[in-house]
């Protein structure tokens, strides 16, 4: 990764133990997927090979030969493609009969007439004096129709030096001997060799089911499985990139190996089909596949981090802002992978989501002094209000203060049909036997234009006072911008208050999950499961209203809580899990967005150190999601904490390379944010992870890699931080499209805190 530590060369060895805490991100490459079809003028979308020469790409397929020019796609040939390869600014390429070679404005010439032994062909590879080399199922031949290897040749490839390697059903071949690769102990007679290239470095490489095979310059090899990071190995094809990448084609996606990172490309977020019949790499880097449902194509664009941020922005500001409120949240897409159309939606969490887009642009504006940063969080500050101003009045007044999930324009369908008593019924039967059974559960505003959701739960209150006290103390300016802060998180807070510390909706009744009082909390079995996260949330809620209002109510409140029913000591333990990927994920994205704010305020040390621990221990279990909204959370809060315990004081400031995670993920998150599909519970670089309590039971597949890291987030799908990032396999098919709130705001709190610098 592109990254130079902000540390003299004389402290390396000190920064193993503890990193520096700002890096500079320099420029990197984001990848961008593109498909071509018979619609942008394949002759068939089933393609057989590709190659660069001369600038070009050219694609083989079952119709004929064709040549991208950066524009469009124009067929040169229309005869069937069977094998084609580049030699220097020319095409070789193999249809019925004969081996033909093709430059740029040029008219195709026969190189070869193919034997009547060959049989069908399988690959090219030039030769020496234009000739070509000639890999069929009958075997390797020259271009005079001499056999070389009298056994099936899938791949071949010629050394500038004149060596030549062949790999095929019998094994590896090079200048027509037979190899057995060896490292250290382990040792390989390597059969069906689907690629074999001689890499940028000097190296020849191999893919077969065994693995990928290196040999050095020095004629010693590296062999690498699963064991050594390979994610798969069905093998199809080898080529070579830039800068002696390598990419691997395989026929359940593809793998880019630069000498340190595997990076596996499966499904239609980065291929037309997961067969990859052939790929050809040009000198950018951008990569090209043969599959069969056309050429797809990943293409390695420069980018800054800052660049990332604003083309999120530009996309939530074209797709994603609803009602004149502009709640921001996912669209649908009529089309899968269509972004030219989208319906604009509504969920549960419209409070949640919304207030952590509008808390990244708080911290964008901390951070840049855009004032388009300080509009948008302005707007999401609005947002939020109307949620708290809206239930007021109507047929089914809330009490003051109650704040709604979401809203939906009386204009529209009414979401009651939907939401329906019977609905409740079979929720309260079926799934939950807690779940609220009232009707409607959509009420009308006062002024009759809103529907407005019911039943709000604690994840939108955590959302809402992470957001409030972030823009109030990082954007409210003016008195007049500082009371209407106030004044929303008094009346939220008073609610809580007034109501035996729950949230209690339009029927008198308290919502499913905005539960915090001590007797359910401490006394229920029911509330057992929730009293730590539930004790950190409502200490949290009243240390931010305590700090905007300083209204000393809030602070004797918080400490009865602690005092006479132990809240402190509930959030040692915020969430019952035993182990990474265990539990409900949801529950973490919550906890350390209320760590955040209580330790910021808390002034008492002893509760600090309490606090601290708690958040170190919960952070501990998170670390391996490589989350950086989690990592600057922890850093952020943990920089210098201690822990005075029964034997020693710990030092809880986080260690390790959680920043340059943090920073990849930032990198990595794909420009694309479609919901498509992953598969990846058939890896060979996958540990399972087991479901440890009967929460994860019947959960889908967990898994994690070898060193003990989740996967990377371009090798899967979310929407937020929410998530299971342990989950193996995703069932996305392309007709939803997330916001990049789950980028910005990371990636600003970084800023903010100094821990990265764009």
């Amino acid at each position: 990764m592109n990254i130079r530590m902000k540390v003299p060369l004389g402290f390396f060895v000190a920064a193993l133990a503890l990193p520096a805490w700002t890096v500079e991100v320099g420029p990197f490459s984001a990848e961008v997927r593109r498909t071509h079809t018979v619609a942008d003028g394949l002759p068939s979308d089933e393609v057989r090979c590709v190659a660069a020469a001369g600038g070009r790409v050219w694609a083989g397929t079952a119709q004929g030969l064709a040549a991208w020019d950066g524009k469009a796609w124009r067929a040169t040939d229309q005869r069937p493609v069977a094998a084609c390869a580049a030699d220097g600014d020319r095409l070789l390429f193999a249809v019925p009969g004969a081996v033909m070679q093709v430059s740029a404005g040029a008219p195709a010439t026969r190189v070869a007439a193919l034997p009547a032994a060959a049989g069908d062909v399988y690959a090219l590879a030039p030769a020496p004096g234009g000739k070509a080399l000639i890999g069929a199922q009958g075997g390797l031949f020259d271009a005079a129709g001499a056999r070389l290897i009298a056994s099936p040749i899938y791949a071949v490839a010629a050394a500038a030096s004149g060596e030549v390697a062949a790999g095929g059903a019998a094994g590896l071949f090079v200048n027509g001997r037979p190899q057995h690769p060896r490292a250290g102990a382990r040792s390989w007679a390597p059969v069906d060799v689907r690629g074999v290239v001689f890499d940028t470095a000097g190296r020849l490489c191999f893919f077969s089911p065994q693995g990928l095979g290196c040999r050095q310059p020095d004629g010693s090899w590296k062999l690498y499985t699963g064991q050594e990071g390979l994610p798969y190995n069905d093998a199809t094809a080898l080529a070579r990139g830039e800068d002696a990448v390598l990419w691997l084609g395989t026929r359940r996606g593809a793998v880019r190996y630069d000498g340190r990172t595997w990076e596996y490309r499966q499904g239609l977020r980065w291929l037309p089909a997961d067969d990859v019949r052939g790929i050809a790499v040009q000198a950018d880097g951008t990569a090209w596949f043969a599959t069969p449902k056309g050429v797809g194509q990943i293409e390695r664009r420069p980018m800054r981090l800052a660049e990332k941020a604003r083309f999120y922005e530009s996309e939530i500001d074209k797709r994603h802002r609803r009602t004149e409120y502009q709640f921001v949240h996912t669209v649908h897409l009529p089309k899968a992978g269509d972004l030219s159309e989208w319906v604009q939606t509504d969920s549960d969490n419209d409070g949640l989501w919304t207030s952590m887009y509008g808390a990244g642009e708080c911290f964008a504006w901390a951070a840049t002094r855009d004032p388009l940063a300080k509009r948008r969080a302005a707007l999401a500050f609005a947002a939020l209000r109307f949620l708290s101003q809206v239930t007021q009045g109507g047929e089914h007044p809330a009490p003051p203060g109650f704040p709604a999930r979401s809203i939906l324009p009386a204009s529209g369908p009414d979401p009651n049909l939907r939401d329906s008593r019977e609905r409740d019924i079979r929720m309260q039967a079926q799934r939950d036997r807690l779940w609220k059974i009232m009707s409607p559960r959509w009420p009308k505003s006062a002024d009759g234009r809103w529907y407005w959701k019911t039943d709000t739960s604690s994840d939108e209150l955590d959302g809402h006072y992470f957001f409030y006290a972030l823009y109030y103390d990082l954007v409210a300016e003016t008195e007049q911008e500082k009371q209407e802060a106030r004044a929303v998180v008094r009346a939220v807070t008073d609610h809580l208050l007034a109501h035996n510390w729950s949230l209690v909706d339009w029927d008198g009744q308290r919502t499913r999950w905005a539960v915090f009082d001590p007797q359910s909390l401490n006394e229920d079995r029911l509330w057992w499961a929730g009293r730590g996260l539930n004790s950190l949330s409502i200490l949290s809620y009243l240390k931010v209203a305590h700090h905007m209002t300083g209204d000393a109510q809030y602070e004797a409140a918080y400490q009865r809580l602690i005092r006479d029913h132990h809240y402190d000591t509930n959030l040692m333990v915020p969430k019952i899990q035993a182990g990474p990927g265990s539990g409900n994920q949801s529950d973490d994205e919550m906890a350390f967005m209320c760590f955040y704010h209580l330790l910021k305020y808390e002034t008492d040390d002893n509760l600090r150190q309490k606090y601290a621990l708690a958040l170190a221990n919960y952070w501990a279990l998170e670390r391996l999601e490589r989350n950086p909204f989690f990592n600057f959370i922890a850093a952020a809060s943990l920089k210098g904490a201690q822990f005075s315990g029964m034997f020693r004081t710990l030092d809880l400031t986080p260690r390790g390379d959680w920043l340059e995670d943090a920073v990849d993920t930032l990198k990595r998150l794909p420009l694309d944010r479609v919901d498509w599909g992953h598969q990846n519970s058939h890896r060979l670089d996958i540990v399972p992870v087991a479901a440890y309590i009967s929460e994860d039971a019947g959960r889908p597949q967990s898994g994690r890699l070898r060193n003990g890291k989740v996967l990377p987030v371009d090798e899967r799908y979310f929407g937020y931080w929410n998530h299971n990032p342990y989950q193996l396999d995703t069932r996305g098919e392309g007709r939803s499209l997330g916001d990049g709130a789950v980028f910005l705001l990371p990636y600003y709190m970084g800023l903010h805190h100094g821990f990265i610098k764009d």
